[in-house]
């Protein structure tokens, strides 16, 4: 195992800045995940680690070593790919070996290394087909396997699992948290999934604009966001967002804390009831079923929220009048530029 430590690490291409700065430590046998919107620099931030793209300013070390003019080969990390980049020549027992030959190890350490990892995905079965013969999440498999047999001392992911089906990634979500349980090797996975970064990660690295924006475990960004940005990408269906002038039937004897002028509410945290004269009042637009609860989409005057119901509990048909209250304790207060202010 090995940390990874990054200091005002920064990324230009040209003139165009991509990482801006960034600040992060990724301790011993950690399951970090990178998440944030397409363009904000967490797939350039981790080509950095791997060495496949070279550092502009700042420094990054691996296990206390600086890293900066070491080439990726020698870096004790091993990347897994979106688009697997499987050799098609080559079976699986080969594909996951290769890395080993180049090396010039001799081939019976071979054999083994790539039998305890065939092993360890339930990979056996496949060894003498070549990747044509193989389903995406069998290929996904065997391109971890690749990974497994170099030995790293840190696995980097760059979205492994986007180019499967929803179940198939539902699936191999669980190998992969299972594969780390196992190995016990740091880890750091790209997405743009928040669902996935949240099922995942020991530790989840918002961001935004080649900057991090928060750093916590799921519970913490999901429970105590830091500003609006990190409160709407994380959790889904994300947080409704209102000015605290438009939710003040809302806040029934609560005061609002200073200088707050936005306040947001979790879906599933919003109550409704019949239209009367109390909290807010708005129409139901939509209703969509997804089995577990439904999705309830109202239209208030001055903004459309969204509110989750469980199984069980009444819903109420398109086009009718409804009033909304909410968990006076599950109110979030951000100022005027986005970021948290503390709840009283």
């Amino acid at each position: 195992m090995a940390s990874v430590k990054l200091r005002d690490l920064r990324k230009s291409f040209g003139s165009a800045e991509i990482i801006r700065g960034v600040d992060l430590t990724i301790e011993d046998g950690e399951f970090v995940v990178f998440v944030g919107p397409s363009g904000c620099g967490k797939s350039t931030l981790l080509r950095l680690i791997a060495g496949l793209e070279p550092i502009t300013k700042g420094e990054l070390s691996i296990d206390n070593r600086v890293m900066n003019d070491v080439p990726a080969s020698a870096r004790g990390v091993a990347m897994v790919f979106q688009s697997y980049a499987l050799y098609p020549h080559l079976t699986v027992r080969d594909n996951m070996g290769f890395g080993l030959k180049v090396r010039k190890v001799p081939r019976g350490e071979r054999e083994k290394a790539v039998g305890d990892a065939a092993a360890l995905l339930k990979l056996e079965a496949l060894l003498d087909r070549f990747p044509r013969q193989l389903s995406g999440g069998q290929r996904q498999r065997v391109a971890i396997g690749r990974a497994i047999v170099a030995n790293p001392s840190v696995f980097l992911f760059d979205e492994p699992l986007s180019n499967l089906d929803a179940e198939l990634r539902v699936h191999m979500r669980s190998e992969i948290a299972s594969l780390h349980q196992r190995v016990a090797t740091t880890m750091v996975y790209v997405t743009h999934d928040q669902v996935e970064a949240m099922t995942l990660a020991d530790k989840i690295v918002v961001l935004k604009d080649g900057m991090i924006e928060q750093v916590g475990t799921p519970r913490e960004l999901y429970e105590r966001p830091a500003n609006i940005f990190v409160a709407q990408f994380i959790g889904s269906p994300k947080m409704n967002i209102l000015s605290v002038d438009a939710a003040s039937a809302i806040f029934q004897e609560r005061a609002v804390p200073q200088p707050a002028t936005q306040c947001g509410f979790r879906p599933e945290h919003f109550r409704i009831g019949p239209a009367d004269h109390s909290g807010l009042q708005g129409t139901v637009l939509l209703a969509e079923y997804v089995g577990s609860e439904t999705l309830l989409h109202i239209e208030l005057d001055s903004h459309d929220v969204c509110l989750a119901l469980h199984r069980g509990e009444e819903s109420y048909p398109v086009r009718s009048r409804v009033s909304l209250s909410a968990d006076q304790e599950n109110i979030y207060f951000f100022d005027a530029e986005g970021k948290a202010v503390a709840r009283s």
